[in-house]
Order: C-alpha cells, then structure tokens, then sequence
C-alpha cells in the first residue's frame, strides 16, 4: 500500500498532469463523481483518488485501501477517467517518463472509453487523426499491461489500424504494447 502510494505521488510530483495543461482541472467532488463511473463503484469507493494541484501536480485526495489509484490524468488530450492496480500504475510511469515498462502485469478500468490517441506512437499528441498516425478510439474497456503480458499479447490483433470493438494490441512493437479489451 505505501509502496503504491509513493509511486502515485512520485508520478503527480514528477510530471505535472496533462489535464492541467489541456484545462481540465476538476474540483475534488466533481471528479470523484466521475470516476465513479470509470470502474466498479467497489474500485472506486476504496481506492487512493488523485486530483490535479492547482501547479498542476497530481494530489491525493482520497487514501485508499484496496491497492487501485483512480484518477483523470488526461493522458491523452481530453481527459480519460482511469483505474490502475499497483502494477498499472508503474507501467503508466514507466510510459509517462520513457523508462523501461515493468515486467509485472497490471490491469486498468476505463470504463467512458477514451478519446482517441495513435495507435502506433506512445507520444503521439496530436488531438485527432492525420494522415499517418494511424489513430484509434476505443469505447469503454480494460486494459492488461506489462511485458510478462507479452506472450498472450502475441495471440491477438497487432494492427496499426485495428479494429477497436474486438480485443487488440495497442502500441504493437513498441515496448508500452499493450491489451485493450472493449467491453462493449
């Protein structure tokens, strides 16, 4: 639980969120509301919950006790309301930072779906599709991550234009690939 808690400061405090920089800073009620919509309201309702700081770090404004992190880190461009495990969480700093991603496999809710993002290019920015980046939006879903994942992610779709209602890899070839699973 520390361990897990400490990595989710270190990711607020290491790199100020997204969201903050795309202005969409939530107050503390408003985005707890909607992460009750992104994972099983039991996620939620015992997980650390982090906010975007008005320097736009991420805080905590919920201590959790159940091992998940929820929060809306606009990773993307609009914001996506999230769930991590642990595991999750050191993947998505291992991505966030361009280290190495972590062995152990994580698992993650997003249960409003995401905005759209390259499907080939981890730090593709771009806010809609362009010619070459190959741009994917998926609706709600889970994800699985981590390289002790990779052997199951090889039985799967590794499209650079995959099909986003049926399970695929995204990222293919790069080391953050990972699972999506569309749950709709």
């Amino acid at each position: 639980m520390k361990r897990r808690l400490a990595l989710a400061i270190a990711i607020g405090i290491a790199a100020p969120s997204l969201a903050f920089a795309h202005g969409l800073v939530r107050t503390d009620e408003e985005l707890i509301k909607v992460l009750q919509t992104a994972a099983p309201a039991k996620i939620v309702a015992n997980a650390t919950i982090m906010n975007t700081a008005a320097d736009g770090t991420m805080k905590v404004i919920q201590k959790g006790t159940n091992g998940w992190t929820c929060m809306d880190p606009g990773s993307h461009h609009t914001g996506e309301p999230m769930c991590a495990d642990a595991a999750a969480m050191a993947w998505a700093d291992a991505w966030q930072n361009k280290k190495p991603p972590t062995a152990a496999v994580g698992f993650m809710y997003m249960l409003n779906g995401d905005s759209g993002v390259s499907n080939t290019d981890p730090y593709d920015r771009n806010t809609e599709a362009t010619p070459t980046n190959n741009w994917i939006q998926t609706g709600p879903h889970v994800m699985i991550v981590g390289t002790d994942a990779k052997a199951m992610l090889e039985t799967y779709p590794r499209d650079a234009k995959a099909d986003p209602t049926v399970p695929y890899v995204m990222w293919p070839g790069t080391p953050y690939e990972h699972l999506m699973l569309p749950l709709k």
